[in-house]
């Protein structure tokens, strides 16, 4: 089957506009733009934008955009996905044009959102994305490796790990297992798509109301974190996790809450994986070191 190339972008529902744009611009350090009326779309690159905040009641991820590559690749990727029984959706070319993609397909999540794939994305800018003069270092580490990753929360953990290798088809990288308590364990699958981010995507059980419990975004300089994790204090922005580092995807990065209320980790130094060499293993710490939790539950 033709694998997903990235996750390129992601649209977020919220009741408050003006908090996402001050946050994303003064704590994060992305670029702003206005795609149309009662949106923001926030900047990393030289797409139009990487993530679009509607106006909307649930605060909330809705959607997940994956990049496919070519429009051969795409029509049979989705003819891959219609063959497993999935009901793919081709959407209008208006919906299309609002996502800065040339043609647009559709499939619910078994969690509660959607997943877009495209194979082009339109009315890109080399500006590097406008950032916000807070940013120290180049910026964003995107590219082929896409936005960064996921972690929705599994209505059904083992159906989910399932539905995401066997219908969506990524590919397995590694899993964390750790003992919270005797007999208690803290449980998530990561996996990876065909550019190799460590994960694009990853997906665990935990106590949470919100679809998403986080998403990442990957600095290109270290100074970027620390920078941005000063900002987050200054700006009383609750700290779910201090600065730490995951012995999986060798992320340095610390957590915080979004205007959303589902949490944002940024980081530095990812790697990435060759499937020719990559040896999945099971991991039995979320964190080698740091990452002291400040809030059991965000939302």
């Amino acid at each position: 089957m033709t694998e997903l190339r990235n996750l390129a972008y992601l649209v977020v529902a919220t009741n408050d506009l003006d908090a996402w744009r001050t946050y994303a611009s003064d704590v994060i350090g992305m670029g702003i733009c206005q795609p149309r009326a009662d949106t923001i779309g926030l900047r990393m690159d030289d797409h139009p934008w990487r993530i679009l905040i509607e106006r909307g009641d649930d605060d909330d991820l809705t959607h997940a955009g994956w990049d496919v590559g070519t429009p051969d690749a795409l029509d049979a990727y989705v003819e891959g996905l219609r063959k497993k029984g999935a009901d793919v959706r081709e959407e209008s070319a208006d919906r299309a044009n609002a996502r800065s993609v040339t043609r647009l397909y559709s499939l619910a999540d078994p969690n509660g959102f959607t997943h877009e794939f495209f194979c082009s994305r339109t009315g890109r800018n080399d500006d590097g994305g406008d950032l916000s003069a807070v940013i120290r270092g180049p910026g964003f580490h995107t590219g082929d490796l896409g936005i960064g990753h996921i972690l929705p929360v599994a209505r059904d953990y083992d159906a989910s790990v399932r539905w995401y290798q066997d219908v969506l088809g990524l590919k397995y990288t590694d899993r964390i297992r750790q003992q919270m308590a005797p007999g208690v364990y803290a449980d998530a699958t990561f996996f990876h798509s065909a550019t190799g981010r460590h994960h694009s995507l990853a997906t665990g059980a935990f106590p949470s109301r919100k679809r998403l419990n986080h998403l990442m975004l990957e600095f290109c300089d270290m100074n970027d974190v620390g920078a941005a994790f000063d900002r987050a204090k200054a700006a009383d922005v609750p700290i779910i996790l201090e600065l730490g580092h995951h012995p999986n995807d060798q992320m340095f990065s610390f957590y915080m809450v979004t205007p959303s209320g589902f949490g944002l980790e940024l980081g530095w130094g990812g790697i990435t994986v060759d499937d020719a060499t990559w040896k999945p293993r099971i991991h039995d710490v979320m964190s080698d070191w740091g990452h002291k939790r400040n809030i059991i539950t965000i939302a």
